[in-house]
C-alpha cells in the first residue's frame, strides 16, 4: 500500500510556527530543492512562504546577491 502522505507537504509559514496545509512528510528548500523532515524544519520565510535546510540557505535565500 503506498502512503499517501511521503511526499511533500503543503504548508502555511506564520511567525514562530507554520501548519500543515496539505499533510505530507518533508518541506523542500527553496535554495537547494532538498527534502526537509517536517520535524527538523526551523527556518523559514513569512513573507516568501518558502522554507529552507538551515541558516545557511536561509542567509541564501532572504538576502539578494551582490
Amino acid at each position: 500500500m503506498v502512503d499517501k502522505d511521503a511526499g511533500p507537504a503543503t504548508l502555511h509559514y506564520a511567525h514562530g510556527e507554520f501548519a500543515v496545509l496539505k499533510a505530507g512528510r518533508f518541506a523542500t528548500c527553496a535554495v537547494t530543492g532538498r527534502a526537509i523532515p517536517l520535524e527538523i524544519l526551523r527556518y523559514w520565510s513569512v513573507e516568501r512562504q518558502e522554507a529552507y535546510a538551515g541558516p545557511e540557505e536561509a542567509r541564501q535565500g532572504l538576502v539578494p546577491p551582490r
